[in-house]
Parts: structure tokens; C-alpha cells; sequence
């Protein structure tokens, strides 16, 4: 993703963080071995280091992307057992364009051969065991957004999403029943929905290194408190950006999700929302407030086959708070949520840094859509 500067510590403005850690210091060995209940504070300052961002060795040769998410997406393997599928028209649909592409049933890899922008006049639906790749170009997409429909094992890295228009026009809908997704390096703004929806019963699902920016509902995971079966629902998001969005960073019922290395500022209302029975773990995350000082907010609902309503659980390990930010967080005691996950009970590894200046420098610089060629195809 880039270099870095050196980092500087700060301390974790833990005052109102009943559920907060220290910062843990580097490096870090996350895993069913070596699991820490609670990392140790340092006794001194550690030294000066660049972060150790994920994903350096994706962009040596065309598929190396498959398979290497981390966290819940982790076996998304998109297009790899497919030849490649080379758009070369911004036009809507016909011969040559991504929607063309998008709707066929065999593995592709797509590729752009042209830069510019898409405007879709309809919801774009991508079929099972799909890859486009957007390396080597600019494409933006515009007037509607991507939709992934009871699909499975797809990837969509370094797309720009902006405009968005009508009722229920999400950037990525991701809805009903896809699983094994992985968005990588996408920037997505102005949207009249959502920039990036999980619901219905979607999952094992990583959002890493994406820009969000001018848009309100940023991302839901979890339709309605009606919709039960999003208890299944299990993302990851690290490394992105949150740049002035309003709220849903995300919101989230039901499902389990793993936010670290996140950079989320200058939020409207709250940055991360847990609802109805949600499990959210919130790891070395910089939460940096505008006006709105409240990092974490709890709503209460009511799940459809429970008779009464309960809120989630926000769990917070070496999260930084600056410029005044306040957790908001509460115990489970209070929120009456009895059951929390831990990363490594899915997962064996991923790449954590402690949040610092140096990891704020290259989510500034690095996260969303980035001018890298497209790698060369490698042949057996």
C-alpha cells in the first residue's frame, strides 16, 4: 500500500472505555496459539517503525489476488479457474462491456482495456466466481451500482462507484444469500442508499482498503430486525477509510464483524452503530471526531422470534481516540448481551498494526482506487 512515516505512540483515551485495551505493541501474533486476553502496555516507547500492511504481494502477477483476503473472505477465489474477459466498450451493455461480462455463468477474469466512466441505467448483476479487476485503468461507475445476488466466490478490486440515483441504489448490494466476497481497493461516494449493503443471510464477506467519502448511510450489515437468518452474517473490514461520512461505519444487526486498522473521522452522528444481537470487534482502529465526539452508538430492537428487545456487544482493543472522541462503549452487562466472538475463533492470522501517525498517513494516501498497472499473466 505504500510507505509510511515514522510512527509516533499515543495512548489510548480510555476515560469512557469500559471495554477498551491498551494499544498492543508490534508485532503482533494473532492466532488460536497465541491468543492474548488482554495485550500488555509497553513500559517504554517501542521503536520507530513503517506499519506492515496486508496484501504486498497481490499485484506480482494478474491472479495472485485469489484466495488471499483476509479475515471472513478469506478463500474468495473470484475468476481464478477462468480465462480473461477483456472490456473494452464503457458502454452499458453489448459486445465487449462489463455487463456482458458480468452476466455469463462460467469463471472470468475481467480486465479493462479502456478508462472512463460506465453509466449503468440498471442494477449491474454479477454472476458466481467472478473477478473484475480494475488494476491498470480508471473506471468509475455511475447512475446505479453493482449487485450481488445469490452468488458466490467473487472479487472487485480498484473500481471507482459514484452518483448513485433512485430508491434502494446501493454502490455493492450485497443480497440474498452471497458468501465468499472480497472488496478490495474501491472508492465509493454519493450514492442515494447505502455505498455498501450485506443483508439477507450474506456472509464470509472482507471489505479491505476501500475510500468512502460525501455520502450519509455508509454501510449496513443486517437488513431488519424481521430478518432472522442475518445471524449467519460474518464480515471483515480493515484498512479502509472513512472520510466524513455521516454514519453506518457500519451499522450492524445480527451479524459478527471484525473492524481493524480502520481510519473513520469527522462522523455526522456516530462512527460504528451494533444492534439487534450484534457482535462487532472494534481492533487498533483510529477514531479521530469532528463535531460529533461519540464513536460507538446502541440501538435496541426487537428480533422476530424473541419477546423482547436487546441491543449488541462493541468490543474495543487498542482502538485510538483523538481529538476528543468518546468510546460510547458499554459492558455486556449492560447491554445484556451475553455471547462475544473473537477473530481468531474463525481465522488463523491478519495483519494488525498499532493505530498510528504512520498507519493514519497510508490509509490517507493508499486506500480507495490507486494508479497501479494491471500485472503481467503468469502461465503454468
Amino acid at each position: 500500500m505504500g510507505n509510511a512515516h515514522p510512527r509516533r505512540r499515543r495512548t489510548n483515551n480510555s476515560a469512557n472505555a469500559p471495554n477498551a485495551y491498551p494499544v498492543p505493541v508490534p508485532p503482533y501474533n494473532y492466532g488460536p496459539s497465541a491468543r492474548p486476553a488482554v495485550p500488555v502496555p509497553p513500559t517504554s516507547n517501542p521503536p520507530q517503525m513503517a506499519p506492515s500492511l496486508p496484501y504486498g504481494h497481490v499485484d506480482s502477477s494478474l491472479r495472485a489476488l485469489a484466495g488471499q483476503a483476509e479475515g471472513f473472505g478469506r478463500s474468495t477465489i473470484g475468476g481464478l479457474h477462468g480465462p480473461l474477459y477483456h472490456v473494452t466498450s464503457l458502454a452499458d451493455d453489448g459486445p465487449g462491456s462489463l455487463r456482458d461480462g458480468c452476466r455469463r455463468k462460467e469463471p472470468l477474469w475481467i480486465v479493462f482495456e479502456v478508462s472512463g466512466t460506465i453509466q449503468l441505467s440498471s442494477y449491474l448483476n454479477v454472476s458466481s466466481y467472478k473477478t473484475i479487476d480494475g488494476r491498470g485503468q480508471r473506471v468509475k461507475l455511475t447512475g446505479k451500482g453493482l449487485r450481488l445476488k445469490e452468488c458466490e466466490h467473487v472479487i472487485v478490486c480498484n473500481l471507482e462507484f459514484e452518483g448513485g440515483r433512485g430508491d434502494d441504489v446501493d454502490g455493492i448490494q450485497i443480497k440474498p444469500k452471497s458468501k465468499h466476497i472480497w472488496i478490495d481497493r474501491c472508492s465509493l461516494r454519493d450514492y442515494d442508499d447505502g455505498l455498501i449493503d450485506i443483508t439477507r443471510e450474506s456472509t464470509d464477506i472482507t471489505i479491505s482498503r476501500c475510500h468512502f467519502s460525501q455520502h450519509d448511510k455508509t454501510m449496513l450489515i443486517g437488513a431488519d430486525p424481521s430478518h432472522v437468518g442475518d445471524r449467519c452474517i460474518r464480515v471483515t473490514i480493515h484498512h479502509c477509510f472513512f472520510d466524513g461520512t455521516r454514519q453506518r461505519h457500519p451499522r450492524v444487526r445480527y451479524g459478527k464483524v471484525h473492524l481493524y486498522n480502520n481510519y473513520t473521522r469527522n462522523w455526522g452522528i456516530y462512527a460504528v452503530c451494533a444492534s439487534v444481537e450484534s457482535q462487532i470487534y472494534s481492533q487498533c482502529n483510529i477514531y479521530e471526531a469532528g463535531e460529533k465526539k461519540v464513536a460507538f452508538k446502541y440501538l435496541t430492537e426487537k428480533a422476530a422470534d424473541k419477546d423482547e428487545a436487546s441491543t449488541g456487544c462493541i468490543v474495543s482493543e487498542g482502538d485510538l481516540y483523538i481529538n476528543g472522541t468518546q468510546s460510547g462503549l458499554m459492558t455486556q452487562r449492560t447491554t445484556g448481551q451475553s455471547s462475544m466472538f473473537h477473530p481468531s475463533e474463525h481465522y488463523p492470522t491478519w495483519t494488525v498494526e498499532a493505530p498510528t501517525d504512520s498507519l493514519k498517513h497510508v490509509l490517507l494516501h493508499c486506500a480507495g482506487w490507486q494508479c497501479v498497472p494491471l500485472p503481467a499473466e503468469v502461465t503454468p
